[in-house]
């Protein structure tokens, strides 16, 4: 497999950058893509760290800075992952502890009254963050979030069945190549933390923390994780980290 044809997988399926592959993905390369998702991490990072470069050159004011990062954060994924979170809490606030409801629930594209809430507090929270950092003067920080997100999905699909018998998170979690993907989370982890000094570990140890409850909450009530819940899984690490790196450059 050529590793430019996966890594244009993994940007077809991680973000609404305009990226063609020369053949169609086969549900192979579906699995073997998430060799690249912590790279698709690191370019979306890149481009929030140029965004942020950009409103300082322009002299934009922190709080319309840090919007305007936010709006292009949502416009580079197309709100992908937001979907996934928004399925997940109307799923788990409908089903009220029944799997197979809670599973339904789901596949429901309306959007209800308790993902509505959380989407709005999740932005909210997520633009008051950047505020406080003010990523006009470190751009460099908005690296992680996205990066970390992208390290989440591939370890929870290792660790964690699948809980759906088709779909595309199907076909992830049954051809994922583990024993490289494992290095490659595992060596993008130490690469944060050495690179990012104090911040990067504050931010590591928070995004597995989180990672490690959500897949606890999945495992109690789905007994697995599902395309949705992956996708819930990167907001909930998003928000997480750029709240904690706010609050560690702040101090």
């Amino acid at each position: 497999m050529k590793p430019l044809h996966l890594f244009a997988v993994a940007v077809q399926f991680l973000t609404r950058i305009p990226v063609r592959s020369a053949t169609p993905p086969s549900p192979q390369d579906q699995g073997h893509a998430l060799l690249f998702y912590p790279a698709v991490g690191a370019v979306l990072g890149a481009a929030l760290a140029g965004m942020g470069a950009l409103t300082s050159w322009l002299g934009v004011p922190s709080a319309l800075s840090g919007a305007l990062i936010l709006c292009f954060w949502v416009a580079l994924t197309g709100a992908l992952h937001l979907d996934g979170l928004a399925d997940s809490v109307d799923a788990f606030a409908g089903g009220r502890g029944n799997r197979q409801r809670t599973l339904e629930l789901m596949k429901d594209p309306h959007c209800g009254t308790f993902a509505v809430v959380t989407l709005v507090l999740l932005l909210m929270i997520k633009a008051s963050a950047l505020i406080t950092l003010d990523a006009r003067l470190v751009p460099g920080f908005l690296l992680l979030p996205p990066l970390l997100g992208r390290i989440a999905v591939p370890w929870l699909f290792m660790t964690t069945p699948y809980v759906r018998s088709a779909g595309l998170g199907r076909s992830l979690a049954d051809h994922l190549p583990r024993k490289p993907l494992w290095f490659i989370c595992i060596t993008s982890l130490l690469c944060i933390i050495v690179g990012f000094g104090r911040t990067g570990l504050a931010s590591t140890l928070i995004a597995c923390l989180i990672a490690w409850l959500w897949r606890l909450k999945l495992l109690e009530h789905l007994q697995g994780t599902t395309g949705d819940t992956a996708g819930a899984l990167v907001e909930l690490v998003e928000t997480a980290t750029v709240v904690t790196i706010a609050l560690v450059a702040h101090n």
